[in-house]
């Protein structure tokens, strides 16, 4: 019986050792070639591929007014690299953007939490939420020019009314997929009103209010590119949509697609150093993500 007894104990630990070793991450660092290999080649080859199908394309086209050469876009980066204008094109446009963003945030998020908590409420405005969604940013500018003229509240409020929506509506997403066992615990806990909302709701719901920020960033930088392209006036200064405007009123393709690869880049490298770390970091604390 004492034999018995033991094997079994003996089981048990070896089950409970085998299951420890499965939720052991490795800690140690990665090799920097191996970083290297996943990291940066990739997006390497993929810019040297996309040059070549681009120099490619382009001596079949034959035309700089229609398509510019790599090397034609590269001399416009440069031509503005030294004239100190390109980092002032940047940061004219990121600034608007950031700040515009930060004011949605502050509005969108006790809106989707009342949205999400208060029926008669999203009865009333959860139809229109999701319509305001799907409305086109640049439908927002006429109005906002004669509600407020050729300024910077016009920006922002265009940023705000294309963002907004999307940051509400992400929340509520991830408030409707909440279990009701975590807000039952929280209420057994005196966690209720605000403070159920601050540890209990909110922390539940971050994956869904993650997704809904992701895509409220999007929509804040799509509505301020076609305010700043519809939109233009000297008080306002050079943003990337301007540039892109002066390109096109211009006839330089090279100075177009200098405005437009801008913007692609400012869109990546905010998704990469701001979006994409908070989603890891929400995945591996909820278990999804293993930090090799």
């Amino acid at each position: 019986m004492a034999s018995t007894e033991t094997t079994t104990a003996q089981d048990t630990g070896s089950v409970e050792a085998g299951l420890d070793a499965l939720e052991t991450t490795t800690t140690g660092r990665t090799p920097l070639r191996q970083t290297v290999v996943d990291k940066i080649v990739p997006p390497v080859v993929a810019i040297a591929v996309v040059l070549v199908a681009w120099q490619f394309v382009f001596g079949i086209v034959d035309d700089p007014s229609k398509l510019p050469s790599p090397s034609a876009v590269g001399g416009q980066f440069k031509q503005a690299w030294l004239e100190g204008t390109l980092l002032g094109y940047i940061w004219t446009s990121v600034s608007r953007g950031l700040l515009g963003f930060f004011f949605a945030l502050l509005i969108g998020t006790p809106l989707g939490l009342l949205v999400a908590r208060v029926k008669f409420v999203r009865a009333a405005l959860g139809p229109i939420l999701s319509g305001l969604q799907s409305l086109p940013s640049v439908a927002w500018v006429p109005p906002a020019v004669i509600w407020l003229g050729l300024n910077n509240s016009m920006m922002y409020a265009v940023i705000l009314l294309g963002a907004v929506p999307s940051i509400a509506n992400g929340l509520v997403s991830g408030v409707d997929q909440v279990p009701p066992l975590f807000l039952r615990a929280g209420r057994t806990m005196g966690a209720t009103g605000v403070k159920g909302t601050w540890h209990i709701t909110l922390p539940a719901a971050l994956p869904g209010y993650v997704a809904g920020l992701k895509q409220g960033w999007a929509f804040s930088w799509r509505s301020l590119m076609a305010a700043e392209i519809i939109a233009s006036f000297p008080d306002l200064g050079v943003g990337l949509g301007q540039l892109l405007e002066n390109g096109r009123n211009a006839s330089d393709m090279a100075m177009v697609f200098e405005a437009i690869l801008l913007i692609l880049f400012v869109g990546i490298a905010i998704d990469l150093l701001v979006f994409s770390p908070l989603e890891r970091w929400v995945l591996r604390s909820r278990g999804l993500l293993v930090k090799g």
